[in-house]
């Protein structure tokens, strides 16, 4: 996992913006979210721009606080995040059957931390799709230092609109990247596109669960701080993703929304009443020095203005997400093995 610093921290907030325009940028992205009086037609129609602001001005926080795998995962007793991470991302390659020189495409790949663990444990060779040019960058350093360079690449496109022929790929797989897609049928269908006959697509995605209730403002807060802290244009029910995926031509072979059976609740890092010496920058205390951290840093110029702003809708993010596991809501984890019918007849 990256050991980013206080330094590395200040330095990337912002991402590819130029520093000066970073509070400009929050401000923008911030006025998309309902909490804000924001629309969720305008997220969904300007989900690029939306989606690429969020990652550029969080991307540091995310590694500084989360390491390489921007994801949660299920978590047997003992077992430490890093340990639960990585026995995620390692579940999803056996479930895909990945083996050596096949030809895999990671859609949404944040700066590559699964890619890269799913290439050293099954040594297939993996794209990995991302529009946001940060995050490609820093993903290509991470691949040299770890020496996956020669067998994984990166591609920045939109995942709506796919650069690869049809029939290009071994196996397909997301992990919580494209809850961001303004439809969901027309990033399956893409992936459909792209993905060989008779092979599969695996993903983990952000849903909100049958108790979800629509009428209930306390639900719709917890969404609503879940999307402006995720970057999120709508959250889709279990249900809906399910429908996208069959309409898209994909078989199902199984889902299941794995958060619950986890003998550990999958939001255990971020909630404040626990204390972790394992992910410590997570914890209640660790978020309080990283926000003093955050604004002595922005006040003595060495972060941008505006970190302060990023950290605040993060913590409401947070907020958000353990509310959500408690009432549960909300998951992280809805898996989905499906495949493409080796006709379309099929």
């Amino acid at each position: 996992m990256s050991k980013a610093g206080a330094l590395d921290l200040a330095s990337g907030v912002g991402g590819k913006i130029d520093k000066t325009e970073v509070l400009s940028a929050v401000e923008k992205y911030e006025k998309y979210h309902v909490c804000y009086g924001g629309e969720e037609e305008a997220r969904k129609s300007n989900y690029t721009d939306m989606v690429n602001k969020y990652y550029d001005l969080v991307t540091s926080f995310y590694e500084y606080g989360w390491g390489e795998s921007f994801h949660f995962a299920p978590r047997w007793k003992g077992e430490s995040l890093r340990e639960s991470i990585k026995r995620h991302e390692h579940f999803l390659a056996l479930q895909l059957g990945l083996k050596p020189g096949q030809k895999v495409l990671d859609v949404g790949c944040g700066i590559g931390g699964p890619l890269r663990e799913i290439a050293r444990f099954s040594s297939a060779s993996i794209t990995g799709l991302n529009n946001n040019e940060y995050q490609i960058t820093r993903g290509k350093e991470l691949n040299r230092i770890v020496g996956v360079d020669k067998t994984c690449n990166f591609v920045k496109a939109d995942f709506m609109k796919l650069p690869f022929p049809e029939n290009s790929f071994d196996a397909v797989y997301a992990i919580e990247a494209t809850c961001h897609a303004p439809d969901a049928y027309g990033c399956y269908k893409e992936i459909y596109r792209v993905l060989k006959p008779g092979q599969c697509f695996a993903a983990y995605e952000w849903c909100m669960t049958d108790a979800f209730d629509n009428n209930n403002q306390e639900h719709q807060k917890i969404k609503a701080e879940i999307e402006i802290g995720d970057g999120l244009p709508d959250i889709r029910l279990t249900g809906k993703c399910l429908e996208a995926l069959k309409q898209a031509g994909f078989e199902v072979i199984w889902e299941n929304d794995l958060a619950v059976d986890s003998p550990q609740s999958w939001y255990l890092p971020l909630d404040k009443s626990r204390i972790s010496f394992s992910s410590f920058r997570l914890t209640a205390v660790g978020r309080f020095i990283t926000k003093n951290m955050v604004k002595a840093l922005e006040f003595v110029g060495l972060a941008p203005p505006g970190s302060q702003r990023v950290q605040d809708f993060l913590e409401k993010a947070a907020e958000g997400l353990v509310e959500g596991g408690k009432r549960e809501i909300f998951t992280p984890m809805y898996f989905f093995l499906a495949r493409k019918p080796l006709s379309e007849s099929q």
